[in-house]
């Protein structure tokens, strides 16, 4: 077939399989990131508190899609996009090969070499897919391809948590982040093997005097970033709950300020496309602030409030592969909480004491059993008796970080469905703008919520597990909202940013998820605030977003849709 009666340019299969590779790496590290921070040091994990691990997986992801924003700046001025993905994908390597390795120190430095790679790669990739459908024969096509696209991002997710599991159950923690940097590796190679197709697409297109020069963005606006996240963290008292919501919120404002001058400086020509993408940027932070709970509040939930008993014929089947996670019941359930809380502590004691009295083997062995126990506690404190093993005795549960397959096996499974009915609907003359699915997919993600609002009033959660069927049905209605929007979005900057503000704008997009992953760190933290049997409330917090969010959208829709008009784009 020609390159000129092709549907989509060659260069679509190099990124797809870049970023499925990036993607596995990425969703494989977070699929397991809260459970190994929360996990007892005993047993190889960070042994941090549930508020510490909601604070530091919040920032992680607010600052992993801050960075695109220097990341595409530079793109757009002086590397290029080739050049950036390379350098961002060695560097998230690297990172994820980092957390491989004990220590809170470099815990810390392999997830500043992923926020930074992140920063290089993920803007870069998306905008030079959009120019690949710049060609007169590719433009109408551009839609599809971000949705096959967006699919390649969701297979390397869906994966990724089955070798995660394996590793994680079998090899420990190390090993299932050593593998996330392997699949890195393997996203770069593949890359760099099929660049001469994406070469015409690398292109930095010259300034014009409404532009800021680089030296002044990097003195008005980086420097300041520094200067507000540090006003922030000192700030006395919490604005946003803690220092490092505070920090990140309030050390955003200059780089928001950059965008908005985008549009006050910019040319007739183009001040109301970027005034359109800002509008939409704001928008969306609410998505993501509801989507990426599925790392924190949903995965704690899967953990310790839904039950993964797995069946014995299928446990004969997966646990010789490591998608077993074993919990045995070592005490009576006899125990109240406060006992068995005093229990814990004392335990916690004696380990100190062996430690300090240089008995390193039995002190590591006592904490080996209170990792264990207080794993068994959590999954057996609200289990209904009947299903209680005796004690000594075991259960065999689906890993928790499976259920992070969930979504993206829903992407894979309904991408087509979603792609075939705009394509159906557009052959009735009936086609969709790029906005009115974004608002729709912004309603979607409302109703997934009260799905989960079904799930924790289905049962007494003190004393009974809500079936794992209702965490599907929840993954699957968001992933119909996740497809009319995420990669919509992602098209809608290709199709209305001026060329040379391309990756920029990309890195525009990023920010507005960056706010919003923080901001799901911030809501997923009430998750402990509210008592078993009033978790509801915490969906229903997330379901009033949505809908005040679909509602703003939906009064600029007649404006959105005629800037799409004037640029002669769908």
């Amino acid at each position: 077939m020609s390159e000129s009666t092709r549907k989509h340019p060659r260069g679509l299969y190099v990124l797809f399989f870049t970023e499925m590779w990036e993607r596995f790496g990425y969703y494989l590290m977070l699929g397991i990131f809260s459970l190994y921070m929360i996990d007892h040091a005993a047993n190889g994990g960070m042994g941090f508190d549930p508020a510490k691990k909601s604070d530091i997986y919040g920032t992680y992801l607010g600052l992993v899609y801050l960075t695109p924003f220097i990341g595409g700046l530079l793109a757009d001025r002086v590397l290029g996009y080739r050049k950036s993905i390379v350098i961002g994908g060695l560097l998230m390597a690297a990172g994820y090969l980092g957390l491989a390795l004990p220590g809170e120190g470099i815990f810390y430095i392999s997830l500043l070499l992923i926020i930074l790679g992140n920063g290089f790669f993920k803007p870069n990739i998306s905008a030079l897919l959009g120019n690949l459908y710049n060609a007169p024969q590719y433009k109408s096509n551009k839609d599809a391809g971000y949705n096959i696209f967006y699919m390649g991002i969701n297979i390397g997710a869906f994966v990724c948590n089955f070798v995660a599991a394996y590793m994680r159950n079998n090899l420990g923690w190390g090993w299932a982040f050593g593998a996330a940097g392997i699949g890195m590796l393997i996203g770069v190679v593949t890359f760099l093997s099929g660049t001469k197709h994406v070469k015409e697409a690398d292109v930095i297109k010259p300034t014009t005097k409404e532009d800021v020069p680089l030296n002044k963005i990097f003195g008005y606006v980086l420097l300041p970033v520094f200067v507000f996240g540090v006003l922030g963290w000192l700030i006395p008292g919490n604005i946003f709950g803690t220092d490092a919501n505070d920090a990140f919120l309030i050390g955003c404002i200059p780089v928001i300020a950059y965008y908005a001058s985008l549009y006050i400086r910019a040319t007739a020509e183009d001040k109301r496309p970027i005034g359109a993408l800002l509008s939409i940027f704001l928008c969306v932070i609410v998505f993501w602030a509801v989507f990426h709970q599925n790392g924190d509040a949903l995965t704690v939930y899967a953990e310790d409030y839904t039950d993964r008993e797995m069946p014995a014929a299928v446990a004969s089947i997966a646990e010789p592969v490591g998608m077993v996670q074993e919990i045995e019941n070592h005490e009576s359930v006899q125990y109240t909480n406060a006992q068995f809380t005093h229990y814990m502590d004392s335990l916690e004691t004696e380990k100190n004491r062996l430690d300090a009295s240089g008995n390193l083997d039995g002190g590591k062995q006592l904490g080996k059993l209170i990792g264990m126990r207080e794993a068994s506690r959590a999954y057996f404190s609200n289990l209904p008796a009947t299903q209680m093993p005796v004690p000594g005795g075991n259960m065999l549960l689906y890993s928790t970080e499976l259920y992070q397959s969930i979504n993206p096996f829903w992407v894979v499974l309904l991408t087509p469905v979603v792609v075939g009915f705009f394509g159906w609907m557009a052959s009735r003359g009936k086609k969709i703008s790029t906005p009115t699915k974004i608002a729709i997919g912004l309603f979607i993600t409302g109703l997934s919520t009260l799905v989960m609002v079904g799930a924790v009033t289905s049962v007494q959660m003190d004393d009974a597990k809500a079936s794992s069927w209702w965490l599907i049905a929840s993954y699957g209605v968001i992933t119909v909202g996740e497809l009319c929007l995420s990669p919509m979005g992602l098209s809608l900057v290709s199709k209305l940013s001026p060329p040379r503000l391309t990756a920029l704008l990309m890195g525009g997009w990023f920010l507005s998820t960056a706010v919003g992953n923080k901001l799901s760190g911030i809501i997923s933290g009430l998750w402990e605030e509210f008592g078993s049997n009033e978790k509801h409330y915490f969906f229903l917090i997330n379901f009033a977003a949505c809908v005040g969010a679909t509602i703003a959208l939906v009064m600029l829709l007649k404006w959105l849709n005629a800037v799409m008009k004037e640029k002669n784009i769908d």
